[in-house]
């Protein structure tokens, strides 16, 4: 029997290759990155109150801190559902299949789950209302191809989008972690994403929900219908006085009487950690 003998060398640089890798890895996933994590257990109750499981995390962007509430949910990737419209917004800009955020985009003519998306509108209106039809035509214009390469710039989650366009934000494969949403968002609110600084721009002021004096409030829903239980997203950031923190949640949702429940519970985690 031969046994092979490899160089110390040669092992050594595996051994560092290996070790590069994975802790690529986890520091995409999880919350490897961060010099501190504050896992705050204790707010737990604000979910408990509001009859419903769920996570959420907040990031001090200056001070490079995490605080979490549920940390492995928090860095459990879930379909992102109309919380990708955010990326899928910033892509259609630099690729050009948008021209603008006022663009008036074809819904396509059918009957929709919502009254209010049975009409062609810009961006800046769509993303109001999360209308569908209208970001599964701009995701058409863009195209598997250029999607692709646009999700891999932005490191954008698990970066999977499969074979169908219009599809893999509601059904998969495409998921992302509440961590990872968080990090995003603050590439974005910062204009540090790999794109142009107009579209960076741009992205930021339609997803603008309310300014007072100097706080401004930015963030995007989303509900995923597509699993059981389904899950409802809330991302965004709070710039005030000079200071950004990004954030992000998901919990759990048994009907659509429970929308207003993210936002509720956002709000109330922001203001308890004294963020809002």
């Amino acid at each position: 029997m031969r046994i092979a003998l490899h160089h110390p060398n040669m092992l050594r640089r595996r051994f560092v290759g290996m070790a590069g890798a994975l802790a690529t890895s986890f520091a995409s996933a999880g919350v490897a990155r961060a010099t501190t994590v504050d896992d705050r257990s204790d707010l737990k109750g604000v979910f408990a109150e509001h009859g419903t499981p769920g996570t959420f995390v907040l990031y001090d962007v200056a001070g490079d801190k995490l605080t979490v509430v549920d940390r492995p949910r928090a860095e459990r990737r879930y379909i992102p559902a109309s919380t990708f419209k955010i990326a899928n917004s910033l892509i259609a800009l630099e690729t050009g299949a948008v021209r603008d955020e006022n663009e008036v985009i074809p819904y396509g003519g059918k009957p929709q789950a919502f009254k209010q998306w049975e009409r062609d509108m810009g961006m800046r209106e769509a993303i109001a209302i999360s209308a569908v039809p209208v970001y599964q035509e701009i995701a058409r214009r863009i195209g598997l191809q250029r999607m692709q390469a646009m999700i891999d710039r932005l490191d954008y989650g698990n970066r999977r989008i499969g074979t169908v366009i219009d599809r893999f934000w509601l059904d998969g494969p495409l998921e992302i972690s509440a961590v990872e949403q968080a990090r995003f968002v603050a590439r974005l609110a910062r204009r540090e994403l790999p794109i142009s600084a107009r579209s960076q721009t741009i992205v930021r002021d339609i997803l603008r929900l309310e300014q007072k004096g100097d706080t401004g409030l930015y963030g995007k829903t989303g509900w995923l219908t597509s699993s059981t239980p389904q899950v409802g997203w809330w991302t965004g950031w709070v710039e005030r006085d000079q200071r950004l923190h990004t954030f992000s949640l998901n919990i759990d949702m048994t009907s659509d009487a429970d929308l207003p429940k993210r936002i509720a519970i956002g709000r109330a985690l922001l203001a308890r950690l004294e963020a809002l």
